[in-house]
């Protein structure tokens, strides 16, 4: 049961203090306790836990421009993010992780300003049919946080200059561009900005918990902690990933979103593999390239070596197994 909200709002817009302080928070975090974290980066591409960085962004163009790539701890999809964007992320333990009251939460913020959204899809928030908004999740341990985006008057140009997006899952969403897929909450709010956005969603924080939202003091957070966090972050090996090539690639687009395996075999069995995706269970589809190798192409023992781990659903053994034996959606 939750007991006590708590909001902290980032003082700083580079990526990787914003990401470490994110983490920073979601070891903190105790029983009980719930916390809404804002903040913003200065232009960003943040990629998924599990993407290849080289094709999900144009990383020279954003480079030469003075931008970050930086990589998050959860799942999903890469966005850009530039100070027209309000970051959100709310943290708390395992026995009290809702998706739906979370996603209630950015709901009702976007009411309170004066919009009726929607939820759409998988992880995504609408408004009249378009994004603004999109989440992803990461638990470890005990502790769990769900973030997002909240699109308020975000440069939609640097969208296609540094996003690589594919053409497998604009195809699915029928459209021909992201920018046509995506909306700014000013493009039917003029007037909105970001100062009022982040008041309505601690507000609505509070509505849906039903409780008193006390403020985090920047101060209290340990620095030393926190500097050492941006140092991980800032990290190219965490970043890029290992680059290799492999003989076999497969890649496909199911429900649940974009799959690419890449491995090696021999005499039948898989003696090499590497995983990209944009699904949200990053830590399962993360422990997949080594639970791939030892593993025959046929037969049942690759089905259950995958089905026997935490966050293996069957859409996602089902998913790889068709991907590895040929038969693309």
């Amino acid at each position: 049961m939750i007991q006590s909200l708590y909001v902290i709002r980032s003082r700083e817009v580079d990526p990787r203090h914003n990401l470490a302080l994110e983490e920073y928070l979601l070891q903190g975090v105790k029983s009980g306790e719930c916390i809404l974290y804002l903040w913003q980066n200065q232009r960003t591409v943040v990629i998924g836990r599990n993407q290849h960085a080289e094709n999900e962004c144009h990383i020279q163009a954003l480079e030469a421009d003075g931008g970050y790539l930086v990589r998050r701890l959860s799942g999903g999809g890469a966005v850009y993010h530039d100070l027209g964007n309000v970051n959100f992320t709310i943290v708390t333990t395992r026995e009290n992780f809702d998706v739906d009251r979370q996603t209630e939460v950015i709901l009702r913020a976007v009411q309170k300003v004066g919009l009726r959204a929607e939820k759409n899809g998988r992880n995504d928030l609408t408004v009249e049919g378009r994004k603004f908004s999109g989440h992803s999740y990461y638990k470890s341990g005990s502790q769990c946080f769900h973030n997002g985006t909240i699109m308020v008057d975000v440069d939609k140009e640097p969208l296609e200059k540094y996003l690589n997006i594919s053409l497998l899952k604009l195809r699915a969403k029928g459209v021909k561009s992201v920018r046509s897929r995506v909306a700014n909450l000013r493009e039917y709010l003029p007037d909105l900005t970001v100062s009022q956005l982040n008041r309505a969603l601690i507000e609505a924080f509070g509505d849906v918990y039903g409780l008193p939202v006390a403020e985090l003091r920047y101060e209290d957070i340990d620095q030393e902690a926190l500097a050492c966090g941006q140092a991980w972050f800032s990290r190219p090996e965490w970043i890029y990933g290992k680059s290799q090539s492999l003989p076999v690639r497969r890649e496909a687009r199911f429900d649940w979103g974009i799959l690419r395996i890449d491995y090696a075999e021999e005499a039948g069995v898989i003696t090499d593999a590497a995983l990209w995706s944009d699904g949200l269970e990053a830590d399962f589809l993360g422990r997949v390239p080594g639970l791939l190798k030892g593993c025959p192409l046929a037969g049942e023992f690759l089905a259950e070596r995958l089905r026997a781990q935490p966050g293996a659903s069957e859409d996602l053994v089902e998913s790889i197994l068709v991907l590895l034996r040929g038969n693309e959606e």
